[in-house]
């Protein structure tokens, strides 16, 4: 009995202290008022309650993109693009598949302003549907089954770029459900070998379907948000990238008998090259992208890696600041300057002869502007060995202009890095890696790299790696984020 007394003198007092915490005397609300919660928070649950099921949606759609394998090559973009076309399909959406060889393709869907399409006013949401290989015996887990473990999903794309796509499907459907009233077109892409060079994806769609993807403004892949001790540190948009070019260092020499060694066995002199070349340490060279963002990041890093950075072009430390922040850090050796990264070798058919011809491949970063022919040149110097010689493979990127640091959508994607992120950087910056953004700005297209999923340094350093995963957490502050970008960008106030 006293039990049951005490916890009602509880409840009535819980009741009290709630009434008066709405202004409402201990006997409650005015007769005629209603109990329920005030239009302003009932909209702001239902607003929760449409995120949360979009995120869900999202985590969803990724699976299921990281269970049909899209390693390339072959490609097989096409399974995924018919994928997404069912998604689409059952929201209202009528996308376009194109093929641009067998089992190979990008999608493309539209959500329009207007009876009349502005293209310089549109917006292109874009991921690509490939991914890279993998060697399954080096994962915990089946790259291809996205399961989740731990807080993770692990898969091939998760992150690059499976994850963005996903992020790009789910605001791109959640405007479709909203009605939104938009003052511009969206324009969703589903693009396809990009992690071979994009001659069956991107450049078809540029050089082909032009009509179907014009835009003024794009978000892509390659930027990344910095996550350290459990907070964004800072938000690296992508305003540029390096130029990816491959090149085979071949050496050429007589074939023979593995039991009597020659000078000129082309596997000795192989080796030598690319020893020389693996160790060269290309000058040092900032332009306005990197400059702007090492003097932003300044601010957030700790005092001495600032101190450092502030020190990269004295005059008297600026070579010792140069070495520090390359050693810290491989990411900004490689902003810093032209990288060469040996990549592969080949030669030999048994083990007893010597070969007539060894191969290895070279993968050159350039900066942007920065010509081939002159670095070719000094590796020529360098290896000084007439039985090498260097051939460029085809399909190599192009140096294109850097997106405005002005732009409305750049201010746009400012403003919501500070509602959902308070209190990080929002820094311009130079990707190493190559996107399919240099022939949209090649064509004037304002074109950005978001990477809305706060990531640490264990997690994306897995891209194209063993064990690629994103933490769902993070996916679902990604989803939101983006959300909170294109919404604002494209939507009438």
């Amino acid at each position: 009995m006293a039990r049951t007394f005490t916890r009602a003198l509880l409840l009535l007092v819980f009741a009290a202290l709630s009434c008066a915490a709405q202004g409402y005397p201990p006997s409650g609300p005015p007769l005629g008022l209603p109990t329920a919660q005030p239009a302003a928070a009932q909209a702001t649950a239902a607003q929760s309650a449409e995120l949360s099921k979009l995120q869900g949606d999202a985590v969803g759609w990724l699976q299921g993109l990281i269970r049909i394998n899209t390693t390339n090559p072959p490609g097989n973009e096409l399974a995924a693009a018919k994928y997404i076309a069912e998604i689409l399909g059952r929201e209202g959406i009528h996308p376009e598949i194109f093929e641009t060889a067998p089992g190979r393709g990008f999608l493309v869907a539209r959500l329009s302003s207007s009876a009349v399409p502005d293209p310089a006013r549109a917006l292109l949401l874009m991921g690509h549907l490939d991914v890279v290989g993998v060697d399954k015996t080096k994962w915990s887990v089946d790259p291809f089954a996205a399961a989740v473990k731990d807080g993770y999903l692990y898969g091939r794309g998760a992150i690059d770029d499976k994850g963005m796509l996903a992020a790009n499907l789910a605001v791109f459907i959640a405007l479709k459900r909203s009605g939104a009233r938009l003052t511009r077109d969206v324009i969703f892409l589903a693009e396809g070998d990009e992690e071979s060079g994009g001659a069956l994806g991107m450049k078809v769609a540029v050089e082909k379907h032009w009509d179907k993807i014009a835009a003024g403004y794009a978000i892509n892949e390659g930027g990344h948000a910095v996550l350290k001790n459990g907070k964004v540190q800072y938000i690296g948009v992508q305003c540029s990238e390096k130029v990816s070019v491959a090149v085979d260092v071949v050496a050429a020499g007589t074939s023979g008998h593995g039991s009597m060694p020659r000078k000129d066995n082309p596997v000795v002199h192989l080796a030598a090259a690319i020893a020389k070349i693996g160790t060269y340490e290309t000058p040092v060279q900032l332009n306005s992208v990197t400059r702007a963002y090492f003097d932003a990041i300044a601010g957030v890093e700790d005092e001495e890696t600032a101190k450092w950075i502030r020190a990269l072009e004295s005059s008297d430390r600026g070579e010792h600041a140069a070495r520090w922040l390359s050693n810290t850090s491989p990411l900004w050796n490689s902003m810093l300057r032209d990288s060469i990264a040996p990549t592969m070798l080949q030669a030999g058919i048994r083990r007893n002869v010597i070969p007539s011809e060894a191969r290895g491949v070279i993968n050159i970063r350039l900066l942007p502007g920065n010509p081939l022919e002159a670095l070719l040149g000094k590796l020529q110097q360098l290896v000084n060995d007439p039985q090498i010689r260097f051939e460029v493979e085809p399909g190599s990127g192009e140096g294109a202009p850097s997106s405005s640091l002005k732009s409305d959508l750049y201010a746009t994607i400012t403003r919501a890095a500070a509602r959902q992120f308070p209190g990080a950087a929002v820094v311009p910056f130079m990707s190493t890696g190559a996107t399919d953004s240099w022939p949209l700005r090649m064509r004037n297209v304002q074109a950005y790299g978001v990477f809305p999923f706060p990531l640490a340094d264990t997690d994306s350093m897995r891209m194209h790696a063993d064990g690629e995963r994103i933490p769902l957490d993070s996916f679902h502050k990604g989803v939101e984020f983006l959300y909170g970008i294109i919404n604002e960008f494209v939507t009438a106030r």
